[in-house]
């Protein structure tokens, strides 16, 4: 499987440089950033190509993986799946735009295209996705982070967001996909409080599900990337587990 990457920031360049050569089934081949020197080092280290041409890169490659920000997946995400390219999406609060998430469901449809969306930095999502149609009443998220990841300087806790996943995209675009991952997944727009804590040096999710199945909580506590504080390093590693499972035999869990 031949791959393409847009974006090659720090997502990027964890997942490029844990594809080992024994991992022959991807090929991470292209790499696209409107920052083109940011491509070329990130080519240069996997001994790949800096793509100065999007549309070139979609038609040297079987799946487009996305790694720079929502506003990129509204550009490019059309582009991809109406070549029939599969593509892995990172940034899925660009997904929380119903008009959009519908667009790119119709041309993925029309064009036998595939969308993945990756687990992403939490746990306990496929708890979430086998119970979502049958009595699934109530979801909520609670995500503490530390100053530094939000570009605060503060010395005292303090609550900066509360109310639904569809707002909480919009006001932290870069620091809240897991809303929007959970979300998608149960079909409804979860409750989010969203909290800085000095006192924490790790992102913390913890999901609360209730409904006719019972109840179940998840705690997520994950070390932020040295290189980007604003993600996890398991964002990185769910993608990189998902693209290793397209050529498993037996596979475990959705």
């Amino acid at each position: 499987m031949k791959v393409g990457i847009i974006g090659c920031g720090a997502i990027a360049n964890i997942i490029t440089t844990s594809i080992v050569p024994e991992d022959n089934c991807i090929d991470i081949e292209y790499f696209f950033d409107k920052d083109i020197e940011r491509a070329e080092n990130l080519a240069s280290l996997a001994g790949g190509v800096a793509a100065l041409d999007f549309d070139d890169m979609v038609d040297s490659v079987d799946l487009v993986l996305e790694c720079a920000s929502p506003a990129s997946v509204k550009e490019y995400a059309p582009k991809v799946l109406e070549k029939g390219v599969d593509m892995v999406i990172m940034s899925i609060g660009a997904l929380m735009d119903d008009e959009f998430y519908l667009e790119i469901e119709k041309i993925a449809k029309e064009h036998n295209a595939k969308v993945h969306l990756p687990s992403g930095a939490i746990v306990g999502l496929d708890g979430i996705k086998a119970v979502a149609k049958f009595g699934l009443k109530e979801v909520s998220l609670v995500t503490r982070k530390s100053p530094k990841s939000l570009g605060k300087e503060i010395d005292v806790e303090e609550v900066l967001f509360e109310g639904k996943a569809s707002d909480a995209v919009k006001e932290f675009p870069l620091n809240i996909n897991v809303a929007a991952t959970i979300s998608i997944a149960c079909h409804k727009d979860i409750d989010v409080k969203i909290i800085v804590d000095p006192k924490v040096d790790r992102n913390v999710h913890e999901i609360t599900a209730k409904g006719d199945f019972g109840e179940f909580k998840t705690i997520t506590m994950n070390y932020p990337c040295s290189a980007n504080p604003k993600t996890s390093m398991l964002a990185a590693l769910s993608a990189i587990r998902l693209l290793k499972s397209f050529n498993e035999t037996i596979s475990v869990g959705m």
